[in-house]
Order: C-alpha cells, then sequence, then structure tokens
C-alpha cells in the first residue's frame, strides 16, 4: 500500500535511539537491534516498511516499523541507530524528515514483517 495523492506525507522531526536500549524487547516482541534498519512510531502498524528521507541532504532509507514511539511528541518517528547513521543525522540526534509508507503489514502472515518490500 503506497500513501496516494489525497493522503499528506508526514514531515517532522525524527530522532534516534542506540545502545541504552540495544537488546531490550520492542513492542513487536523481538529485542531491539541498534544496528537493524528498524524505527518506532505511534500508529503505524508494526511490520509497515517506510522510506524515511533526511529533508536536510535527501538522503533515504527504507526502514521497518517494530516498535512504539517516540516519546517527545513532537517527533514522528524514533528511528535506530543505524537507520540515523545512513541518514547522517546520528551526530545531531534529530532531523527534518519526510515518511513515505512503502507498504503495510499483510494481514494474513507474519512472515511479511520479516521479508523487505520489493
Amino acid at each position: 500500500m503506497r500513501l496516494g495523492k489525497a493522503q499528506s506525507t508526514p514531515v517532522g522531526q525524527a530522532s534516534w535511539y542506540g545502545k541504552d536500549f540495544d537488546g531490550k524487547p520492542t513492542a513487536s516482541g523481538e529485542p531491539y537491534d541498534m544496528y537493524e534498519l528498524t524505527a518506532a512510531h505511534r500508529t503505524l502498524p508494526l511490520g509497515s516498511w517506510v522510506k524515511v528521507t533526511n529533508l536536510r541532504n535527501r538522503r533515504w532509507i527504507l526502514v521497518r516499523i517494530n516498535d512504539r514511539g517516540p516519546v517527545p511528541l513532537q517527533r514522528i518517528i524514533d528511528l535506530s541507530y543505524s537507520a540515523a547513521r545512513i541518514l547522517n543525522m546520528s551526530g545531531r540526534g534529530i532531523a527534518k524528515v519526510r515518511l513515505d509508507l512503502v507498504r503495510a503489514p499483510e494481514q494474513t502472515s507474519d512472515m511479511a514483517m520479516l521479508t523487505p518490500p520489493r
């Protein structure tokens, strides 16, 4: 499922979380791995794939939503350390990003959450 033209594309601040959470359980039940390309979002279904674009440098990455957050209400997504590093935002800690839903999880298969979009 892709966001249609009628739907708004969320733009806002992203943050990241790292070693203090590494190995702790996520909302999906899997342990958080700061080196995986994952993220926390308040409302997107767990297992969704999202394209995150850093609006300052135009770098983008695909991440899988496996957790809930971010805690600060002014942020729209919390990225893993590796995702933030690829977006070149790990030093500053936050960046203005755009989110595009690439694929929502399939209701009939838990494996859809583990398979990257094609």
